[in-house]
């Protein structure tokens, strides 16, 4: 098992390791759901592009100084839900997905969004492994669906997390 750290984003190492987790996972996770030309386009260059324009409410898992994993959150991105946060985006790499980073992530997230009774995320339809990761830590489907341009349309699902 790693030994992997969970803090803030910080430098641009770790903005430049944010944007190389973006590129990777997206790779390995979505690689035959997302049409193909879509993945092509989405280059290691691009993402770190991305990393650096959106660097706000980032959390990292580090494992030494390597980024393995990240989390982006805050308060919900339109007014259909005004008392909810969001979990826009949470990756880890492939080979440290079994060693309970996603789950490290997505507290420290929550304990960042502890001022809202009701979390939101966005899951692409056919991504059955997020689909289970947020059921295990009580996320539900509210029946929400979007469609979204990946190329060609693709399905994403929102799904609710609540506190008790």
């Amino acid at each position: 098992m790693c030994k992997y750290v969970i803090k803030e984003m910080e430098s641009d190492e770790e903005i430049n390791g944010k944007g190389y987790v973006h590129y990777k996972s997206w790779h390995e996770t979505y690689t035959g759901l997302v049409n193909t030309e879509y993945m092509e386009k989405l280059t290691l260059e691009k993402c770190t592009e991305i990393a650096h324009k959106f660097r706000d409410n980032i959390i990292v898992a580090k494992n030494g100084n390597q980024v393995i994993g990240f989390v982006g959150y805050g308060t919900y991105r339109d007014d259909t839900l005004p008392d909810h946060g969001e979990i826009f985006a949470i990756y880890v790499l492939k080979e440290y997905q079994s060693e309970k980073v996603g789950y490290e992530l997505m507290k420290a997230a929550l304990e960042k969004l502890s001022d809202y009774k009701r979390i939101a995320v966005w899951v692409l339809k056919g991504n059955d492994r997020a689909i289970g990761f947020y059921k295990k830590y009580g996320f539900r489907f509210d029946g929400m669906e979007a469609e979204i341009m990946l190329g060609t349309p693709s399905t994403e699902l929102r799904m609710i997390y609540e506190r008790q």
